[in-house]
């Protein structure tokens, strides 16, 4: 869609066009950036659209205001690709990139990014990486936002990031989009048998145009990372909000906490594995992670679809386990209140729908809503109500990474017994035998 007639008449008069370098000044104020299109949506056909010098765009009204052309243009739409030279003196990693911010580029006909560029041009926002290690190889099963990811999109990253463990790389990362980026983490630990590298995810909360973009360094200390011997699954991503040092996170213990921030991944009721900079080996701050070795990981990726996530509101009814019961869903996470709590004495009581859920064979599993500290199935009389109907209550899991682990397991077993010794073992750090003070944020 174009600009309005007027401002494109005195535009045609200065004669630019986008990608041309324009001033425009204003009584009060006077922008200069690279002309970008007008976007489809959500822009006003008299404001003009420029990239700022600082990499953010800005809509400047063209009503009264003096255009002016400038020196420079910039081709749009064409983004640099880069292979890393390889370096045999420098260890080798393999990058699987499956899309997100990232690596985005700057989608000019929505004004938004666009989440599926080529993993080339991901690295060429990277040149550093060279110096760091041998990317010797970019595999790409997928590109997708995550919010449309699912359980088969983490089958088919398990399956290729064992190929690549397996190979002659010393270690794998991985880049996606951070709106489900834990619950990837987390599928990939319970997924990835006998690990015997590290597999490091890593992404972005701000896109490359941008002055604030994180994935450089993101990428960088995940390099730092996948070269150590830590062989767990991690995320790497900003410690704080400013570019001090990265956080290697667990990768069943972490949880995106903020929409927006750069630091916003946050291992919960645990400690980080490490502390990870893009110019050194990375400081441990914890010692009991698996070492890489020589063995062969395995991909366990059977996974089953029929699980549901929950989470009860004041005046909530137990119908909505009722509901998943009768579409013949086989497990049930709750992210309950505090300790444990559902409604058990009201008239909206959940107690006789989880009792009637257990009695037909499905997995209910409680989880907490506060995230810090451990469900309890004994404190309050309520929750042993709850407990003795047939709830699981998984002490300090996360109810992500729940989700995850409850469908990883009924996709192995439909054993009662195995089912619930499976939830309540510690498989890949999901749980914290002792929570200390230092765990909790606060």
């Amino acid at each position: 869609m174009p600009y309005s007639r007027d401002v494109e008449e005195g535009l045609k008069k200065i004669k630019a066009q986008p990608g041309d370098r324009v001033r425009v000044k204003s009584k009060k104020q006077v922008f200069e950036g690279v002309l970008l299109p007008k976007p489809e949506l959500g822009a006003s056909a008299s404001n003009l659209i420029l990239k700022l010098d600082n990499g953010y765009n800005v809509g400047v009204s063209a009503k009264g205001a003096r255009l002016e052309k400038r020196e420079g243009s910039v081709a749009l739409e064409k983004f640099a690709e880069w292979v890393p030279d390889a370096r045999s003196e420098l260890p080798k990693l393999s990058l699987v990139a499956t899309g997100g911010t990232i690596s985005t580029r700057v989608d000019y006909q929505t004004g938004g990014v666009y989440m599926l560029g080529e993993p080339k041009e991901l690295l060429a926002k990277v040149p550093e990486l060279s110096d760091v290690a041998n990317i010797h190889r970019i595999e790409s099963p997928f590109r997708k936002a995550t919010e449309d990811m699912d359980h088969s999109d983490w089958q088919r990253l398990a399956q290729e990031v064992v190929k690549e463990l397996n190979s002659d790389s010393q270690g794998v990362m991985v880049t996606m989009g951070t709106d489900i980026l834990h619950y990837s983490a987390a599928a990939l630990s319970f997924m990835i048998q006998d690990q015997n590298k590290p597999v490091v995810f890593t992404a972005a909360q701000r896109s490359p145009d941008r002055g604030s973009f994180d994935g450089a360094m993101n990428l960088l200390c995940a390099a730092q990372f996948a070269k150590s011997d830590c062989a767990e699954v991690s995320i790497v991503m900003h410690g704080t909000s400013s570019d001090d040092y990265c956080l290697a996170n667990v990768g069943t213990k972490t949880r995106k906490m903020h929409t927006s921030r750069r630091d916003a991944f946050r291992t919960v009721n645990a400690q980080p594995w490490a502390k990870a900079w893009p110019d050194k080996p990375p400081h441990f701050l914890r010692r009991d992670y698996k070492k890489r070795s020589d063995g062969v990981a395995k991909a366990d990726v059977r996974f089953e679809s029929k699980v549901a996530h929950v989470k009860p509101w004041p005046g909530a009814s137990g119908e909505l386990i009722d509901f998943f019961v009768k579409k013949k869903y086989h497990g049930i996470v709750v992210e309950a209140w505090a300790l444990g709590h559902v409604p058990a004495t009201a008239k909206h009581s959940w107690i006789p729908s989880i009792q009637n859920a257990v009695e037909k064979g499905v997995t209910v599993c409680f989880t907490s809503q506060s995230l810090y500290g451990r469900v309890h199935p004994f404190v309050y009389a309520n929750l042993r109500k709850a407990s003795f109907a047939g709830a699981l209550y998984l002490e300090d899991l996360l109810p992500e990474t729940a989700f995850v682990k409850l469908g990883c397991v009924l996709g192995r077993t439909k054993n009662p017994a195995r089912i619930r010794e499976l939830m309540l073992a510690n498989l890949a750090h999901e749980y914290n035998d002792r929570l200390q003070q230092a765990d909790f944020l606060g």
